[in-house]
């Protein structure tokens, strides 16, 4: 006998909807009092309603969590009105410094600055502020410098999943990433 689910799907579909950040399933089964089969049916359930042709949301996995967002062939005409003002203008420098530490990480200033060819102190400091980059240890040199890594916000602000969904660079591209010698 099947079990109905609506209430049920109401509730995640509710929580999902009030939080700004994703949750993963544990968090979710947390906070809806519900065991995990039942979140992962109404998971299920929410995908199969949002995957529908006259829905204008989807249900998306961002960084280990799930949340609610706008179709991408939605969000692109409406990001410019409901989009983050502080986090949806960012320069080209700063989309290249992001670009580096994404595609290099960990990373240090040091090598991005030969990889990029200009010092990214400020760069660096504005991308720490948007919480797009976070530093994640220091290399094992003399001066022991600070590496750098991309964030949770970071998959949340461009959707990815995770670091591994980023587009492939081809081979051009890709050696433009890399230094010469070792890292």
């Amino acid at each position: 006998m099947e079990i109905s689910l609506e209430k049920e799907t109401a509730l995640i579909e509710a929580i999902l909807f009030l939080e700004a950040d994703p949750l993963d399933e544990a968090a979710l089964s947390r906070i809806s009092g519900l065991g995990r089969p039942v979140v992962d049916r109404a998971l299920e359930a929410l995908g199969e309603r949002y995957g529908r042709e006259d829905s204008a949301l989807a249900l998306s996995r961002i960084g280990g969590g799930v949340m609610i967002s706008i179709k991408r062939e939605y969000w692109d005409s409406l990001k410019d009105r409901y989009g983050k003002k502080n986090e949806s203008r960012l320069s080209r420098a700063a989309l290249e410094t992001l670009s580096i530490i994404a595609y290099s990480q960990p990373i240090t200033r040091s090598e991005i600055e030969a990889i990029r060819g200009a010092a990214p102190d400020n760069m660096i400091r504005l991308l720490l502020e948007k919480q797009l980059i976070r530093e994640v240890g220091k290399r094992d040199v003399p001066g022991k410098p600070a590496q750098f890594g991309t964030t949770r916000e970071f998959l949340k602000f461009f959707r990815l999943e995770s670091i591994a969904d980023l587009p492939k660079l081809n081979e051009s591209e890709a050696d433009r990433f890399e230094l010469s010698g070792e890292k």
